[in-house]
């Protein structure tokens, strides 16, 4: 099999802030990255220890998101430079990894 060495990113949002159609614009548009998916949570909660949950009766619109994409390191970088301005610290999450290519 043939692989190659990826960065993952993962970043750790709240719906409630809309920032995170705000991100996809940007990953997608003006850094073109490999390509984002988003994820959202049923539950969670961060550092203010606020529980952010969903049941069948209440759909909450402040639930947790994560956006997560990987591309080459080398672009992932250069990416991570552009999102540390715009996501608070503690929220961006970053791996090596290997990906199967076709090469």
């Amino acid at each position: 099999m043939n692989s190659r060495t990826v960065t993952m990113v993962r970043i750790y949002l709240t719906e409630g802030r809309h920032q995170y159609q705000q991100l996809l614009e940007l990953l997608h548009d003006r850094e073109q990255v490999a390509g984002v998916t988003a994820f959202r949570g049923i539950a969670g909660f961060g550092q203010s220890g606020t529980m952010h949950s969903s049941s069948l009766l209440d759909m909450s619109l402040d639930l947790p998101i994560i956006l997560e994409f990987f591309d080459t390191p080398e672009k992932v970088s250069q990416v991570l430079k552009h999102l540390n301005s715009l996501i608070k610290p503690g929220h961006i999450v970053s791996w090596s990894a290997t990906v199967n290519s076709g090469e």
